[in-house]
């Protein structure tokens, strides 16, 4: 019996996994978390039969205790109890808490020499060298489930990392694609938060759709897989059915294709290392009847500029870019600045700390990665407050 762990159990990620676990009589869950969903949590909770509930809000602790009277579960309240979770004995644990909240967590569960799933793209791009020493350390296994980089993951099983020339991550396009240019400054909240392939959670809906979570993703993928910043490309591919290609040195390409459903890089990481049935659409190329790829306007996308930037500095830039892309969301969702503010947030935030010459040091442990992520968010708010006193 698999004794399992899911991180954000709530979220898109999260239900996607509960739903595969749902079918299958060989796991037992130990830990669901999640965050202000109580009823949902609780929900899952006696459904999957979990040894502990855990919500990260503390003044949610006494209606999920509530919820849950009677069970036998046991339930806490809090980041500290979130990340308690994750040292509780786990073969496998999903990471899918949105943002640098997943941080901890992440660690926790790798100190046990499990396998980690992650779909916690912050961890990798705040934390990258940190985290995967962290794994080597205990003996660990991290396996990517966005959709992109678990498609490179398979890409690669039998071949040698040295013969990889290029890996292209494919994206969408997010909701605003066909938008014009000049009609991208009145996108709303409701504009960016509907995606046209994917059933996301709003804030990676929106992150879509700036190309954020693309940029991030660029990132991680450098991390992971020890590639070159060069070596990484971006294709808009509006129909989301190839989701990466890697390219070799003799000139051949090997593309991943699949329908548009996070359960087959779940499964995929549930499965490893072999390959299980899993309940996820075939896909049919002659119904598709066409695959459409573009390159990217960094015009429409400087998130992806960004990206590069944030990679040729390294060290800390990572970590700030995280954090000022996370205010600047919370930002535009509260109504405070616009959609194409975001971008400019980040990149003024950056900007500050190279003014400080504080950028291109590299963080040696979590709590440094913490501390960087605190006062980034300090200093992007900042910026936001000052972006509104000159406009």
């Amino acid at each position: 019996m698999r004794r399992i762990t899911v991180f954000g159990a709530t979220g898109s990620v999260g239900e996607s996994t509960l739903d595969l676990l749902a079918r299958r009589d060989d796991v037992a869950v130990v830990a669901l978390t999640g965050g202000r969903q109580v009823a949902r949590l609780a929900e899952l909770a006696r459904a999957h039969r979990a040894e502990l509930a855990v919500t990260a809000h503390e003044e949610c602790y006494r209606p999920l205790k509530e919820a849950l009277a009677g069970t036998g579960i046991a339930v806490a309240a809090g980041p500290g109890a979130v990340v308690e979770a994750g040292y509780r004995p786990a073969d496998w644990v999903m990471s899918a808490i949105v943002g640098a909240a997943g941080l901890a967590p992440g660690f926790a569960a790798l100190s046990q020499g499990c396998i980690v799933a992650l779909a916690n793209k912050e961890s990798l791009v705040t934390a990258g060298p940190l985290l995967l020493a962290e794994a080597r350390a205990h003996g660990a296994t991290l396996l990517p489930v966005d959709s992109e980089h678990s498609a490179v993951f398979q890409a690669l099983v039998g071949e040698d990392i040295a013969a990889v020339e290029t890996v292209t991550l494919t994206a969408s396009g997010g909701g605003l694609r066909d938008w014009p240019l000049e009609r991208l400054a009145q996108a709303t909240v409701a504009d960016a938060g509907a995606h046209p392939n994917w059933a996301m959670g709003q804030r990676i809906t929106i992150d879509s759709a700036s190309m954020f979570n693309k940029a991030m993703e660029v990132i991680e993928a450098r991390e992971f897989f020890g590639l070159d910043p060069d070596q990484i490309r971006v294709l808009i591919h509006p129909q989301s059915l190839v989701h990466a290609l890697v390219g070799f040195r003799d000139g051949a390409m090997m593309a991943h294709l699949g329908s548009p459903d996070m359960r087959h890089p779940i499964g995929y990481a549930l499965n490893w290392p072999d390959r299980g049935a899993l309940p996820v659409a075939r896909l049919d190329l002659a119904a598709a009847g066409r695959l459409d790829f573009a390159a990217p306007d960094l015009r429409r996308y400087p998130a992806l500029r960004l990206a590069g930037e944030v990679m040729r500095i390294g060290g800390a830039a990572g970590a700030v870019f995280n954090a000022a892309k996370e205010i600047a969301l919370d930002h535009f969702i509260e109504g405070q600045i616009g959609f194409l503010d975001m971008a400019g947030v980040v990149e003024d935030t950056l900007a500050d700390y190279m003014s400080r010459g504080s950028l291109g040091n590299a963080p040696k442990s979590l709590q440094e990665v913490l501390a960087i992520d605190a006062e980034a968010r300090r200093r992007a708010a900042e910026v936001i407050r000052a972006r509104g006193r000159a406009a």
